[in-house]
């Protein structure tokens, strides 16, 4: 399965997905605002690029898609939202719970 084929059906499988690398501070960031949110169990794909051979390639999918290739991506709704100070700052202010109920995530 190529990468683009990878990521695309992880975007229309789920209402979340963030894509992180597992020793990143921002990435740890945007888990600590989304678990928060009292999602519905199956809502949230977690995937950690960084153990994956494929990591640049889908880093460079995520550029395409979103103007960048750090970590974290979060997407809600196939829509790329932000990375983890934008999650961590809409957490606090209301919009992250705005738009999870908008996806029908929480």
């Amino acid at each position: 399965m190529g990468v683009k084929n990878y990521v695309d059906g992880l975007l229309q499988a789920h209402k979340v997905v963030v894509f992180s690398k597992s020793y990143c501070p921002y990435c740890h960031k945007a888990r600590a605002a989304l678990e928060t949110q009292n999602l519905k169990p199956g809502a949230l794909q977690w995937v950690e690029i960084d153990g994956r051979a494929d990591c640049g390639e889908i880093q460079d999918y995520l550029q395409s898609l979103t103007g960048a290739r750090s970590v974290p991506r979060v997407f809600i709704n196939q829509k790329f939202f932000g990375g983890g100070d934008d999650t961590a700052a809409a957490a606090k202010n209301g919009k992250l719970a705005s738009l999870l109920k908008e996806a029908q995530a929480i």
